[in-house]
């Protein structure tokens, strides 16, 4: 008999399915939940995984639960829905929410948990799919020392790097930060592009003198990629998850109390993307949009430096 916990999983999108596998791949009992698409499901079913009816049903059955989820309010429904993880009433269950969530919700969501005698640990993640299914993904980790030790072991099996930051609510609202960062270079860089095209440079001549300079950047890599080599799948991240990532970065600073010009402007400059429809796009396309509203079309200028 394994002495290793047995994981539950919830959330097997383009992140949480290569997290999911090479737990399952260190020979952690697993039991999944999934979405529409029976895809991720099956074939986590086809490496020994059991597919759970429901949270609650998962959380009886389970020591630690991840959640890889779109946004706070999934997470809140997958927690406290009728059928959802705190019903199990499970005591000493470690929830661990590597969604990029609200840090308001996390922290009232790990109230309830500890109430009912469960624990929630907060461990959002940086980088790409890419890294999710080898394994390298990064790690900001909330929660005490005692629970980091716990779910350590097993966060290692999908993370290159682990960052204990300190207690539950420090890891999101890191990755806030950093997506925060992240997201304005993106916004940045749409701008530029067409500030570029405008007066006659070349996306690819852009893209070449930022790229060697000490401006370039992994972000800037992946962007361009996408944006200028027009490769979709370069930088799978929704400028819908964009938006909804931007709009907790600028709540976190209004309930910090602080002036937040920079990450408005970038907020707004998703939300215009959103309300011309674009909004299942990636965010490198952000960059389509913003020449849009200049007038120009960036596929045809990337076209046209191809000369």
């Amino acid at each position: 008999m394994s002495d290793k916990p047995t994981i539950g999983f919830i959330g097997l999108g383009f992140m949480g399915h290569g997290m999911a596998r090479n737990i399952r791949k260190a020979g952690y009992e697993m039991q999944v939940k999934g979405n529409r698409n029976r895809a991720p499901v099956d074939s986590l079913l086809g490496m020994g995984a059991a597919e759970a009816a429901s949270p609650k049903a998962m959380a009886e059955a389970c020591d630690i639960i991840f959640l890889c989820l779109s946004n706070s309010p999934q997470v809140e429904a997958v927690i406290r829905g009728e059928d959802g993880i705190l019903a199990s009433g499970k005591t000493g269950l470690i929830v661990v929410d590597t969604t990029t969530s609200n840090p308001v919700s996390t922290m009232a969501l790990a109230a309830d948990l500890e109430a009912a005698g469960m624990t929630l640990v907060d461990a959002p993640l940086g980088r790409t799919p890419v890294e999710a299914e080898a394994g390298t993904l990064d790690a900001m980790v909330g929660a005490d020392d005692a629970t980091f030790e716990v779910v350590r072991p097993v966060i290692d099996c999908w993370a290159g790097t682990i960052t204990h930051l300190g207690p539950v609510g420090s890891g999101h609202k890191m990755k806030l930060v950093m997506n925060f960062l992240s997201l304005g270079y993106a916004s940045l860089y749409a701008e530029a592009f067409t500030m570029a095209a405008k007066v006659g440079l070349s996306p690819q001549a852009v893209r070449g003198i930022i790229g060697g300079s000490r401006m370039g950047c992994g972000f800037f890599e992946t962007f361009t990629k996408g944006m200028v080599d027009r490769d979709r799948d370069a930088h799978k991240f929704s400028i819908d998850n964009a938006s909804k990532d931007i709009g907790y970065v600028a709540a976190m600073a209004m309930d910090a109390g602080m002036a937040n010009p920079m990450s408005s402007a970038v907020r707004n400059a998703f939300a215009l993307a959103q309300a011309q429809g674009k909004g299942g796009d990636y965010v490198p396309f952000l960059a389509d949009q913003v020449a849009a509203m200049n007038g120009l079309d960036l596929p045809a200028e990337v076209e046209k430096g191809k000369g």
